[in-house]
């Protein structure tokens, strides 16, 4: 009993650590990370404006928050130090007469109240910059102009981080698991995918890439070696009207990398399938790409999707994903090998040049000799 639940747990530490092993997520994040990079980190903020959007919510918050907190901290303490200067406090004991360079500062939160005042333009009236000083004049243009760059920068920044075509990617959906299965008298991967959202997607072009450690005929190993797998619909991989689910396939013909592949060796393959969908959004004209990946576990041979849309009494097409990654055994050929191997015996047979009316008749021979 120890030995089978040993070998149970290390059975499931070996798919679970082989499951993680993958360049591409499901959602379609990227595994993969930069080490011993030559380049100063520095160079990051040469290209600011993509720093930014590519930041997350919270450090992209924090830096909004920060700007703007900082700026008015900033320049208060400035507020400060010219009101002290001139002195204009009343630890200074200004006489009657006596003109300030911003009126009813009285210390440093009445200052920073004022640089906030300054900064958002909300100009409440109770404290201003009188003639007095040329250097809060200054000052005062000075931070209204900075002012503006900071709140059209990060508002910016955090406007276009809202309308990326990245959050658009989330309502487009692939299967859980790719197939294997006949389709047109022809061995094929298939892959469901489906759109969310009624309003489609402009231009739609679909592709793969399988991943794969190669080794060239000189003896060098190329970790993760891309080989291009060509995906298409009943009208072509290109343009798709995405309106409803799809199921896009993969002919497995001789110029396929799954030709040699069989349903006893597919799961002692290591590979990875990450398949890619580009399109431009209806709404606001800009590009996305959704991704997702498949491991030799998730590719199930023998098998075809079950069927997912139908029609009402009322007219309307319904379409219903409790079904959309439900899989229903089939009968299918073991290898794409022995599939077209049937075939070109069969397509022999039907050239053949045998005479049905020739009759083979057997003779005897008679000897003619007399002793």
């Amino acid at each position: 009993m120890f030995n089978y639940l040993r070998k149970r747990f290390a059975s499931h530490i070996t798919e679970r650590s082989r499951r993680r092993a993958r360049l591409v997520s499901k959602d379609g994040r990227c595994n993969i990370e930069f080490g011993n990079v030559e380049q100063s980190r520095f160079v990051f903020l040469i290209d600011i404006w993509t720093t930014i959007l590519d930041l997350r919510w919270r450090y992209k918050m924090t830096i909004f928050i920060s700007a703007f907190l900082g700026s008015w901290f900033l320049f208060g303490l400035l507020w400060y130090v010219v009101a002290y200067i001139h002195k204009d406090l009343p630890e200074f004991n200004p006489s009657i007469n006596h003109t300030p360079c911003v009126e009813n500062i009285n210390g440093l939160t009445s200052a920073f109240l004022f640089s906030l005042e300054t900064q958002v333009t909300i100009g409440y009236g109770f404290r201003c910059v009188t003639e007095q000083c040329v250097t809060a004049i200054f000052l005062l243009i000075f931070q209204s102009i900075l002012g503006v760059i900071i709140n059209s920068f990060m508002c910016g920044a955090i406007l276009a981080k809202i309308s990326r075509s990245k959050n658009r990617a989330k309502t487009i959906t692939f299967s859980k698991n790719a197939v294997i299965s006949k389709r047109g008298g022809k061995l094929c991967l298939l892959i469901r995918v489906a759109n969310l959202r009624k309003s489609l997607l402009i231009g739609s072009h679909i592709y793969g890439k399988l991943l794969k450690t190669t080794i060239t005929p000189e003896g060098e190993t190329i970790i993760l070696d891309q080989v291009n797998i060509e995906f298409v619909v009943d009208a072509g991989n290109e343009n798709l009207f995405f309106i409803s689910p799809l199921t896009i396939y993969h002919i497995i013909d001789k110029n396929s990398p799954f030709f040699h592949t069989a349903a006893e060796t597919i799961l002692q393959q290591d590979f990875e399938l990450v398949v890619f969908l580009d399109g431009t959004v209806e709404a606001t004209s800009a590009t996305c790409q959704v991704r997702t990946s498949y491991i030799p576990e998730e590719v199930l041979w023998g098998y075809r999707f079950a069927p997912i849309v139908s029609k009402t009494k009322e007219g309307k097409y319904r379409v219903d994903f409790q079904n959309f990654s439900k899989t229903v055994a089939v009968e299918t050929p073991h290898c794409a090998f022995c599939l077209y191997n049937e075939k070109e015996a069969k397509a022999k047979e039907k050239k053949g040049y045998d005479n049905p009316g020739f009759v083979l008749s057997e003779t005897t021979e008679t000897s003619d000799t007399k002793m």
